[in-house]
């Protein structure tokens, strides 16, 4: 494990339309575990605070299920800086099993740097304990409010604060980090309009935006160079990924200090996030929530970790 650091990232923010307003050079505190065989996995600093969790039913493709509203309070973590590679996966695969095997190599779309998919919510467990047995440091799954409040750090316009200032970050009550809409210039989704029976029944645009490409597969972690305002790469789009809590239909009861929700659930089901490469942009969306067995491996799915100490 290597001492914390800073590093250099790129963010921006865009206007309605989906056009760069402002871009930035930000920087953040990471640091680096090393899993073995010169792999290794970066984490980001996200600093506590507090968060307005959820979507108002005004914001387009709003759900029930993003309701109510509601205030969270978030303790410091450290969060994977890219959606857990294949590379990395490999790596823990082969670590002693903790309590169940791993598949060596569970991914449709292959390569070292893509993230890894067709992993269930026990398998990502899994990886987390072995992690955290090979570090020395629990590693584990985000809370579903951890991976909101991480997703929705947008830049602060710079004409807000000072130019010293370290604190360059804001809570975004947008739709996506970087404004109101998005484009497939920023993130993997599917960006075409999808029709059955001769009507459109997943729009590829979003908003004021327009529609784009559609790659049908994965792209390297990290490949559009843009971060949000934590150093967070991949937040929307490129493979869903699982949280630790268990699926509630709305957030009536829901803990407000950002701590995992596994009680009074009515099913087994867990929390997926972030959209991805075969997702429409509404399901992109900071507040979108979607739900799997936790045995189910899917080829859109993926994860990220969070560390502890």
């Amino acid at each position: 494990m290597t001492a914390a650091s800073v590093f250099e990232f790129d963010t921006l923010t865009v206007d309605v339309y989906g056009q760069t307003q402002e871009q930035r050079r930000l920087s953040a505190p990471h640091r680096i575990d090393d899993l073995g065989q010169g792999i290794m996995l970066e984490l980001v600093a996200v600093p506590g605070g507090n968060f307005r969790m959820g979507a108002p039913n005004t914001e387009e493709g709003w759900h029930p299920s993003q309701t109510p509203q509601h205030t969270v309070t978030i303790a410091p973590f450290w969060m994977g800086k890219y959606p857990v590679t294949q590379a990395q996966w490999s790596v823990v695969a082969a670590l002693p099993k903790v309590n169940h095997p791993l598949p060596p190599k569970p991914s449709c779309f292959t390569g070292a740097t893509r993230p890894v998919e067709q992993v269930s919510w026990q398998d990502a467990i899994e990886f987390c304990d072995r992690v955290s047995a090979q570090t020395g440091r629990r590693y584990r799954l985000p809370t579903e409010a951890e991976w909101e409040y991480a997703c929705r750090a947008s830049p602060m316009p710079t004409g807000d604060i000072p130019v010293s200032e370290d604190v360059r970050s804001t809570t975004s009550t947008t739709p996506f980090w970087f404004g109101e809409t998005i484009t497939t210039e920023l993130a993997n989704y599917s960006g075409i309009d999808w029709e059955y029976e001769g009507k459109v029944c997943s729009k590829g645009s979003y908003g004021k935006g327009t529609t784009g490409s559609d790659r049908r597969e994965t792209t390297a972690v990290g490949s559009f160079a843009i971060a949000n305002a934590f150093g967070l790469y991949d937040m929307h789009g490129l493979v869903r990924e699982w949280c630790v809590d268990c699926w509630h239909d709305s957030y009536n009861g829901a803990p407000a200090d950002g701590t995992a929700w596994i009680e009074n659930s009515t099913t087994d089901q867990r929390v997926l996030r972030g959209g991805s490469w075969n997702s429409g942009p509404k399901a992109c969306r900071s507040a979108f929530r979607s739900k799997l067995n936790p045995d189910t491996h899917l080829y859109d799915v993926g994860f990220r970790v969070v560390a502890e100490g």
